[in-house]
């Protein structure tokens, strides 16, 4: 009799293990900037995969467990971001990773999350060394859910040259960005060989805030382009600066580092300006989410394209772990890495195993029309 005490209460302690274990939340880090400049990305890019998770912790979780985000503010900087990703996998031990929005960040922290075997989708990095190293070689735990510069390069100078009719160009970026210097490259290359001619290609400082000695520069050059690959706060001073020193009949295109809190700094200067980029504000299968962000956070979505890359992240790596049985990292990559044909809201997903990239993402060109809002201008599938 005593035996089978032993016996019932050794199952017992054996079965609250198993249960405990069940429930056992999946951590998931998200990596975002929190704070400074780009707050206002990485804040929409929280509230967007906080939604995800809501729902899927009251369907049931992922594999029976709750899924808990972990989160951490890179403060737009790499050794920030660094650390912070050495945490999660080190301390926190989460299973995957999404964000950050930024190239430069996604290309620091890549070998970090190789080493500890750890996928990591990018929202909005865009340069191709985000998920291929210098010799091509795919990261392994490296995955993105945006197209990349050399297309979004590709469709600011066929905007230029061929929608817009401009001939010659001038280029404005900071040297020292990841981003910048990508789609710069991309930019300049499709351009030229179109037939256009670049005629200023001027730099700056990650700390400048007056760039009317290289706007003047321009101005001079005889562009009638000019051509913005930054983030949200240089591009709306330059555009506030180009306007005031008389920048009248010179059009203007940017890439996805557009954010409508731009409007806060360059007011009605934003006015006509072209943005290429992931999705639109319009986008019906979007139109319900945007809706119940203002239900639950009192506010639109105003960073809509951060909001909507991190939604369907979220949703994209939740597929993931289903696919893959297991919580770990290894499955959870392979898992990405052979994703075809995935439904999310704002597209259809197939990952290329060769470069961790989407395939045949169409790309959006936006502008910003009278009310200052960035409005669907033009959708330009893959060719």
């Amino acid at each position: 009799m005593k035996k089978f005490i032993l016996s019932l209460a050794l199952i017992l302690v054996l079965a609250g293990c198993f249960a405990a274990s069940a429930a056992t939340p999946i951590k998931v880090g998200y990596l975002a900037a929190l704070t400074g400049d780009y707050a206002a990305y990485g804040q929409t890019e929280v509230n967007m995969a906080k939604l995800v998770v809501d729902d899927v912790n009251a369907a049931g979780g992922v594999l029976g467990r709750p899924i808990e985000l972990v989160l951490y503010d890179t403060k737009t900087r790499n050794e920030d971001a660094v650390n912070a990703v050495r945490r999660m996998i080190e301390n926190d031990k989460v299973v995957a990773i999404i964000g950050a929005n930024s190239s430069g960040i996604n290309i620091a922290t890549a070998p970090i999350v190789d080493r500890g075997k750890t996928p990591q989708i990018s929202t909005v990095g865009t340069n191709p060394l985000v998920t291929v190293d210098d010799a091509g070689k795919v990261r392994p735990y490296s995955f993105r859910i945006c197209f990349t510069d050399p297309y979004q390069g590709a469709l600011g100078a066929d905007l230029a040259w061929t929608t817009l009719g401009k001939d010659k160009a001038a280029v404005l970026y900071n040297v020292g960005s990841d981003y910048a210097h990508g789609l710069r490259e991309f930019f300049v290359k499709s351009y030229v060989n179109l037939g256009g001619k670049i005629v200023a290609d001027e730099g700056y400082r990650e700390t400048d805030v007056d760039f009317r000695a290289q706007l003047t520069s321009i101005r001079n050059s005889g562009a009638n382009i000019l051509f913005l690959p930054g983030m949200g706060k240089d591009m709306a001073l330059i555009i506030k600066q180009a306007t005031e020193l008389g920048f009248t009949d010179m059009a203007i295109i940017g890439g996805d580092g557009y954010g409508e809190f731009m409007n806060e700094i360059a007011g009605e200067t934003m006015k006509d300006t072209y943005w290429i980029n992931h999705t639109y504000l319009e986008d019906p299968g979007m139109a319900p989410i945007f809706a119940r962000y203002k239900e639950v956070y009192k506010d639109d979505c105003k960073e809509f394209v951060n909001g909507t890359m991190a939604y369907d992240a979220a949703h994209w790596l939740i597929d993931a772990i289903n696919r893959a049985g297991v919580a770990e990292g290894p499955a959870i990559a392979k898992a990405l890495e052979e994703t075809k044909g995935l439904k999310l809201n704002h597209a259809i997903l197939t990952i290329d195993p060769a470069t961790h990239n989407p395939l045949n993402k169409a790309g959006i060109i936006l502008k910003v029309g009278d009310d200052l809002k960035a409005k669907f201008f033009q959708k330009v599938e893959p060719k």
